[in-house]
């Protein structure tokens, strides 16, 4: 429901006092002085025990973070200058984050290649106006937007050159918190092939064009018209969405989103850099900001330690421990432990797809069984050495109630393989209860590099065993074994895509049992109660296209 608008209030007190105890301090010998005895002539004073240094919070955000402001030069030539080194770099190491502050900007084209986040720096998307356009589209590819993955668009308002903006996306590439004063088009130019996608808390003004776009999820926003469908076009919260009418045209609709919270974002109040955290809403329907300020609490930067690539895990705990929360710069961080979350109403927000890599079978990330964690925008690519685990949301056991104050995992996105042999048996564990999955995309990769049926093995990509968990906006794809395993009682589903591991070599890798196949998407027997809306799944054999019809789709 829309908010009323009110000034973003600090949450709370300054970080926690900077201590840190590491282990026992040595024993020093008593000095002889103190009991009564004369001291040698040779004795050396105590050398003094040196505390650690406690780790500061704020600061630069490195070198790929570029912001600019109304009055900067050249800012059509930089933004080429990213796009030519990202529009095909699909494995590369680069990563960008690009922030407008707020103001008014004109004659743009922001085009947007891999690993590249645009994004505007105000509390609304209003106050910073792009007259011009971000455009993604697939002349790289020869117009096939199938491939068109990890980039984002967020926080700002565009008017579109020529009354209609182009965003022709696939997986991991969120659309958040804009608004589009015109049209706006998700298919490549000459609409040939797409994949897509997900947009959520926007407003366009004019109608949403998908055409050729095989499915999209879109949540808590306003369109002026929705075009057409192929597969599977869902809708929740969505004002103009078109009304259910399931399978013919196949448009899914919910009135609301039973919860949503908003994903942190990072904003310039006067010179100062905070990050916004939206509260939670119910039965959510519509933009947070369209009646002004929206309803949340905010974070000074001083709170937060911005990492940069290069910190090792050691240190990104030690300032959790210190009451720190995470800001990771774009970049790729090498993981030798897991990043251990372990107060609540932690944030760890990364910019520019700041990819996390555990380099020794270890899990990248983990949360205690704690409210309010809100973990969103990076990349976790699995290492060589098989991770038994990447994200584990809560310990195995979690039965704490978190209703009031969710965990939220938010354009965490999960890749095995494709930059490089990685493997991980499984990808996401959700054990705590009440979390939200906004939006992810877990990918056993199915080209690149490092690609092969055990090259890359990944037999399960998320497995829920907490209760009450919600997902909107679930992509998961081609795993060896279950895609989704759902243990969690009273869990939910609002858009689901899938496609199986098409590179099976044989029947005989894929027979589960007497069954000929794992499941897309897996409900346990155990299981009383789970509603899914808009569950779709398809699969494309073409090593050995007799273990089913080479193309086969489900979509309910």
């Amino acid at each position: 429901m829309p908010s009323t608008p009110t000034e973003a209030q600090d949450s709370g007190r300054s970080p926690v006092a900077r201590r840190s105890v590491l282990g026992a301090m040595a024993a020093a010998a008593a000095a002889p002085g103190l009991l009564g005895l004369s001291s040698p002539a040779s004795a050396a004073p105590a050398a003094p025990v040196k505390q650690p240094q406690a780790l500061p919070g704020g600061g630069d955000l490195g070198p790929n973070v570029i912001v600019f402001d109304p009055s900067t030069a050249g800012i059509q030539s930089r933004l080429d200058q990213v796009f030519g080194q990202q529009e095909s770099a699909q494995f590369g190491t680069g990563r960008y984050a690009l922030l407008f502050k707020p103001g008014t900007y004109n004659g743009l084209n922001a085009q947007l290649g891999f690993y590249t986040s645009i994004a505007g720096l105000g509390l609304s998307p209003d106050d910073t106006t792009i007259n011009g356009d971000v455009t993604v589209d697939a002349g790289w590819f020869n117009g096939n937007a199938t491939q068109n993955f990890w980039r984002s668009a967020e926080n700002l308002a565009l008017n579109p050159a020529n009354g209609t903006n182009r965003w022709a996306v696939a997986q991991a590439a969120p659309f958040r918190r804009m608004h589009v004063k015109g049209g706006l088009n998700l298919a490549p130019s000459g609409y040939g092939w797409a994949s897509g996608g997900y947009i959520a808390d926007s407003r366009v003004d004019g109608s949403v064009g998908p055409y050729s776009q095989q499915q999209w999820y879109t949540r808590d926003s306003s369109v002026g018209g929705w075009a057409n469908a192929v597969w599977n076009m869902v809708f929740s919260g969505v004002q103009g969405a078109p009304a259910q009418s399931f399978p013919n045209p196949p448009y899914t609709t919910l009135d609301t989103t039973p919860v949503s919270r908003e994903k942190p974002f990072l904003y310039l109040n006067g010179s100062e850099y905070r990050v916004f955290l939206p509260e939670k809403r119910t039965n959510a329907r519509g933009t947070t900001w369209g009646s002004g300020t929206p309803r949340g609490t905010s974070l000074p930067l001083s709170q937060f330690y911005v990492a940069k690539p290069g910190v090792s895990a050691a240190t990104l705990n030690a300032a959790l421990t210190q009451g720190l929360h995470l800001l990771l710069t774009p970049g790729i961080y090498h993981l030798d432990q897991p990043i251990q979350v372990n107060r609540a109403g932690t944030v760890v927000l990364g910019l520019g797809y700041a990819t996390l890599i555990p380099d020794n079978g270890v899990t990248a990330l983990r949360t205690a069984d704690v409210d309010g964690v809100r973990l969103a925008g990076f990349l976790i690519d699995a290492g060589s050495v098989n991770s038994s685990t990447l994200l584990e949301v809560g310990p195995a056991g979690a039965s704490a109630d978190h209703s009031a104050n969710p965990t939220t995992v938010q354009d965490v996105f999960v890749r095995i393989g494709g930059a490089g042999a990685g493997k991980a048996t499984t990808s996401m564990v959700i054990n705590s209860r009440h979390t939200i999955i906004d939006h992810t995309w877990v990918w056993r990769a199915d080209h690149g590099t490092g690609v092969g049926w055990e090259t890359n093995r990944a037999d399960y990509g998320i497995r829920v065993n907490g209760a009450d968990v919600l997902a909107t906006g679930l992509f998961v794809e081609h795993f060896n074994k279950y895609d989704v395993q759902w243990f969690g009682e009273r869990g939910r589903t609002i858009f689901f895509q899938n496609e199986k591991a098409y590179d099976a070599p044989n029947q005989a890798a894929i027979q589960n049992g007497g069954i000929k196949g794992y499941a897309a998407y897996k409900v346990d027997d155990s299981v009383t109660t789970h509603e899914g809306w808009g569950l779709g799944s398809y699969c494309y054999y073409n090593v050995d296209p007799s273990e089913l019809h080479p193309d086969a789709r489900l979509v309910a």
